[in-house]
């Protein structure tokens, strides 16, 4: 804006006052612009010095912040009571939508130790003169004992197995047999199937990269290069390709699918520095897959997904429009809450009524969920149209008539355009008791990713996410399943070798029993 001499000010009063138009036509652009930045500045120093967590008040007490409502006068207690009447709430206190009582925290005492691990019982003995009573100078009798335990760590340790295979041959020198042994996963390697499932569930789910285990090995005296565990990891992974595609399989078969994606660092020798691939989850109901791709094109879920039919629940990346467009693919859109609470709750500095009226109307959806958490299909189907409807159906007519009165450009403006742009995908969670309201469960599945980055830094080459991917999702898919992860891999990288192809879906985590089973 330039700065006007007040000497050379024109004496027309019309030009004058065209000047003072355009004068505040670019003071309000002007400050549309600095809202911008400090909208920005404040989600920065945010993510970088606040809490992640997106916590709020009571979303009753955030009501106070609502504007007039048309339709209910704007008494907010009159829309409360007509969605949940208070008759209802009397004949179903179970179903009411109060807060609830927090829960009693439990108690900060020591846990007894599992009876699973194994016991050194060490016996104390009073010596003899100790044992005779200082009054009376007779020998006291043993009345009891006073045991406690201790918890002791017992090193991990490395051992050389020795596989000698007889061999016999014939004095006529036509036959000579050799004893057979079982399969290795890796053919001609040292590594054994413990090994490699310790380096395993160290590096992919514990999140320690092969620098430190490389130092690990040192101190037990052993040298394993990194290089060297890394094309064990890479054989491994071929090794379990068979099992991983039935685990996608497995996946594909349910009826709701979760995914999300995460960007990840990989090494390019090209390049002066690192480029981004993405890691990509997919949740389904009893297991979880992973995929790696070099670039977030559309192709890389367009491929994974090919063979899907059912619910696809993910956030609004335009990636995944073509999919639910194309009638041959039969995928149904489900939108996630989360994601759309996320974009008010950032919005609350810039317009606090509109962006935290909605915060509380989003916290009664998520109320109404809390309730259902261990109830059927049926039922969970039932409560959301009995009460989950009426409330999207206020706050759609909130935010439709907010859309008018913001700028399409401010933040609360684009958290309104994408809720709405996308508001049958986003109450479609209604219409299925089986669906969830939000996508937090994929979320949480690359949180494991998102850690680990912090260690490993990235990938080696696009070979190394791809190997990330197949060992991560059976690891993550034995959590799921509430299997151990070490156990798992040892057992099925011992029997793989030699295991029949068309019952490889019994080496599955959800469908795995050891071999001594």
């Amino acid at each position: 804006m330039s700065v006007l001499d007040p000497r050379q000010l024109p004496s027309d009063p019309q030009v004058l006052r065209e000047m003072v138009l355009a004068l505040s036509a670019q003071l309000e652009e002007h400050e549309r612009r600095l809202q911008r930045v400090q909208h920005i500045m404040e989600q920065l120093l945010a993510w970088r010095f606040g809490s992640r967590r997106e916590r709020v008040v009571d979303e009753r007490q955030l009501f106070l912040f609502a504007v007039e409502f048309e339709a209910q006068g704007g008494d907010i207690d009159a829309l409360i009571k007509e969605l949940i009447p208070d008759e209802e709430r009397k004949e179903n206190p179970l179903l009411a939508l109060e807060e609830e009582k927090p829960r009693k925290k439990k108690g900060h005492g020591r846990k007894p130790l599992p009876q699973s691990l194994q016991r050194e019982r060490i016996e104390y003995e009073l010596s003899e003169a100790e044992r005779t009573c200082p009054q009376c100078a007779q020998p006291m009798k043993k009345i009891g004992e006073d045991v406690s335990e201790r918890l002791e760590y017992v090193p991990a340790s490395l051992k050389v197995i020795e596989e000698a295979r007889a061999k016999y041959g014939c004095r006529c020198g036509g036959c000579i047999k050799t004893a057979p042994k079982p399969g290795a996963p890796i053919a001609k390697s040292t590594a054994g199937p413990s090994l490699l499932a310790q380096v395993a569930v160290s590096k992919y789910l514990d999140h320690s990269p092969l620098h430190r285990q490389e130092g690990i090995f040192r101190r037990h005296g052993v040298e394993l290069s990194r290089k060297t565990m890394c094309g064990w990891m890479q054989q491994t992974a071929k090794v379990l390709g068979p099992l991983y595609e039935r685990l996608k399989q497995e996946v594909l078969s349910s009826k709701t699918v979760q995914t999300d994606d995460t960007p990840v660092a990989v090494l390019d020798r090209k390049l002066p520095r690192t480029r981004k691939g993405r890691f990509w989850t997919y949740v389904g109901e009893r297991a979880t897959v992973y995929d790696y791709t070099p670039t977030r094109k559309r192709a890389g879920p367009e491929k994974f997904l090919e063979p899907y039919h059912g619910y696809l629940q993910a956030d609004a990346y335009t990636g995944y429009d073509a999919l639910f467009t194309e009638p041959e693919r039969c995928l149904v859109e489900v939108a996630c809450w989360a994601h759309a609470r996320r974009k008010f709750y950032e919005a609350r500095s810039s317009d606090l009524s509109c962006a935290m009226t909605v915060v509380a109307f989003i916290g009664l959806l998520y109320r109404i969920e809390r309730k259902t958490r261990a109830w059927s299909s049926a039922e969970r189907l039932a409560l959301r149209q009995r009460w989950a409807k009426p409330v999207l159906e206020t706050l759609y007519e909130l935010l439709a008539q907010q859309r008018d009165r913001v700028l399409p450009k401010s933040p609360e403006g684009m958290a309104i355009n994408y809720t709405l742009g996308n508001w049958a995908a986003l109450c479609r969670y209604i219409e299925d008791g089986d669906l969830a309201i939000d996508n937090n469960r994929a979320e949480r599945s690359l949180r494991g990713v998102v850690v680990g980055r912090q260690n490993w830094l990235f990938f080696g080459s696009d070979g190394g996410g791809e190997t990330a991917a197949v060992l991560r999702s059976l690891m993550v898919s034995c959590q799921q399943a509430g299997v151990e992860p070490y156990a798992y891999m040892c057992d099925v990288l011992r029997r793989i070798a030699d295991f029949p192809l068309q019952r490889i879906a019994e080496l599955l985590p959800m469908n795995w029993k050891p071999a001594e089973a």
